[in-house]
């Protein structure tokens, strides 16, 4: 060594020990252990990309160009979905299997008609004025409107058309009109039909203010749940209002529908490793409805989760819990993909998966931020035990990114609700953008965008696809989303919001093969949890009450 570098021993150990003593009073006495969740998230978050995500958008968008624009389930463009996704993770190493199940298929082939034909002819607009009852029965009925114990009075409490005596005196050939209420759309169509009614029209419930109730004021989509053997058609609580009010008015409803059985499966893969008495669930339904290629609903969810799978495969070997991914089939048909998985499984099966997490729609194009309110902070559920660790998760990590979020309730509209159904209790959590409610100015604040348009302007239509304005959005709409997004809004996708929440997906799957403490145990015993009953607003299938 050079002689300036040269120090007697003696010199050097006190210039040692000096340094110890220095580095221990500036180091905290317990280091934090390090945190392998951590350390996978930053792997995971940093191999999944916006690109990859969105590599598997522009495979659903070319199956359903190649599959009569749709990708619904129990049709070709849903098997080819599905063929893709369990082709992508079998080759990653992923256990796939394919649960089929057969169930109720409804698809309206030429849009309905509705007019009043007296006492002042008048042509009902589509989309504006009335909707198609799913599951609707197929042909024309004419006839004279007759109420049925409907109740215009506030609170407005209906039971309408929901016991068979309702009808003790109702006129044959006439159309029901029925309020909505109390009991499912099919049990009212159902009495309608069997008192002789030949169509059925379905008016909005009405209760509590417009203000703070819009979405039992506006026109809505309903959900019958199985074949319906007359015409039916829903309309706005002002329009059913009217109807109920005067008499002798005759109208015409005409219906071009098809209702059948039909078989379609679930996809699910999960990690050759892991404990299988703690498993990690993840899932999004992959089924579009028939009106087209649902490249926002669910393809949104259904890539995100698919990137973070392929990703999450090499990382996995080490992690202590086994997680198992899934795509839902027919989710728009009332749930039904998920509801035969969790009805097939087990007591002792369901004890052995932990938690649940849901991705629908995660790139609404006018977003917001939208945790499941796992922690039942608004007072609209009682989400198992274990959701308010997961939503936690989730909004530490959208606060790591610079964002605001706001809960979204669990009202059972998208796939967690049969896992926190009453007698399963899974706790469950996830991530939402926005379907055919409008943003609110608070919204703006939050997250930018354009106030009093649809956080999904093309939900459930032909143009939620990859080129909206050629499938038919609307041009102004979308200039004024363009004007407000930029180069974020690709198709009917935010990007932005699609890289962030893909990220999310990633940090939580992450966090939660390695560590699932504060949320579920092994072999826990199911949580108390409330029953899922679908209401109006929100993602996911259409209501069936």
């Amino acid at each position: 060594m050079p002689l300036s570098d040269f120090r007697p021993r003696r010199a050097l150990v006190a210039l040692t020990a000096a340094t110890t003593l220095a580095l221990a009073a500036a180091t905290p006495a317990a280091a934090a252990p390090p945190d392998p969740g951590a350390a996978l998230s930053k792997k995971l978050t940093s191999a999944v990309t916006t690109e990859g995500v969105f590599g598997h958008l522009r495979q659903f968008q070319k199956i359903a160009d190649a599959n009569r624009g749709t990708r619904a389930s129990g049709t070709p463009g849903y098997d080819r979905s599905a063929d893709y996704v369990a082709r992508k993770l079998q080759h990653a190493g992923y256990r796939v299997s394919r649960q089929s199940f057969e169930f109720p298929y409804f698809q309206e082939l030429n849009p309905s008609k509705f007019s009043q034909v007296s006492p002042a002819p008048k042509t009902f607009v589509n989309g504006t004025d009335f909707e198609t009852l799913s599951f609707s029965g197929d042909g024309a009925a004419q006839g004279t409107v007759t109420a049925v114990d409907v109740n215009l009075t506030p609170p407005r409490a209906s039971t309408s058309g929901c016991e068979a005596t309702d009808f003790a005196n109702f006129p044959k050939g006439n159309i029901a009109l029925l309020q909505r209420g109390t009991c499912d759309f099919g049990v009212k169509a159902t009495n309608a039909a069997a008192a002789g009614a030949v169509g059925l029209i379905v008016f909005n419930q009405g209760n509590g203010t417009e203000a703070a109730n819009p979405d039992r004021f506006e026109l809505f989509e309903g959900n019958a749940g199985g074949p319906v053997p007359i015409p039916a058609i829903t309309v706005p609580y002002a329009l059913g209002a009217q109807l109920a009010g005067t008499t002798n008015t005759v109208v015409r409803i005409e219906t071009d529908t098809l209702s059948e059985t039909r078989t379609t499966q679930n996809v699910l893969a999960e990690t050759p490793g892991g404990r299988a008495d703690n498993v990690v669930m993840a899932g999004a339904h992959l089924d579009s409805v028939p009106e087209g290629p649902g490249i926002n609903d669910n393809g949104t969810g259904s890539a995100g989760l698919l990137e973070v799978a392929l990703k999450y495969a090499p990382l996995a070997k080490k992690s202590p819990n086994k997680v198992r991914f899934a795509w839902w089939g027919a989710e728009e048909g009332g749930l039904l993909g998920s509801a035969h998985y969790v009805s097939a499984l087990t007591p002792a099966q369901v004890a052995d998966i932990g938690l649940y997490l849901n991705f629908d729609m995660i790139g609404s194009p006018n977003y917001l931020l939208a945790v499941y309110d796992g922690d039942n902070s608004t007072g609209t559920g009682t989400p198992p035990a274990g959701s308010g660790a997961l939503e936690t998760i989730f909004r530490k990590y959208l606060a790591s990114r610079g964002q605001q979020v706001v809960d979204t309730e669990f009202d059972g509209r998208s796939d967690y609700g049969p896992f926190i159904a009453e007698g399963i209790g899974i706790p469950a959590g996830g991530l939402f953008t926005g379907a055919e409610g409008k943003k609110s100015a608070a919204d703006v604040a939050k997250f930018g965008g354009v106030a009093d348009v649809a956080y999904d302007p093309c939900y459930h239509q032909k143009c939620d696809s990859l080129s909206p304005k050629k499938d038919g959005a609307d041009a102004a709409v979308y200039q004024r989303l363009t004007k407000a997004y930029g180069k974020k809004l690709v198709g009917n996708i935010n990007v932005f919001a699609l890289d962030l929440n893909s990220d999310a997906i990633a940090d939580a799957v992450a966090r939660l093969a390695w560590n699932t403490s504060g949320i579920s145990e092994p072999g826990d015993a199911p949580k108390a949890a409330a029953a899922a009953a679908p209401s109006g607003g929100g993602q996911g299938p259409v209501p069936t009450v």
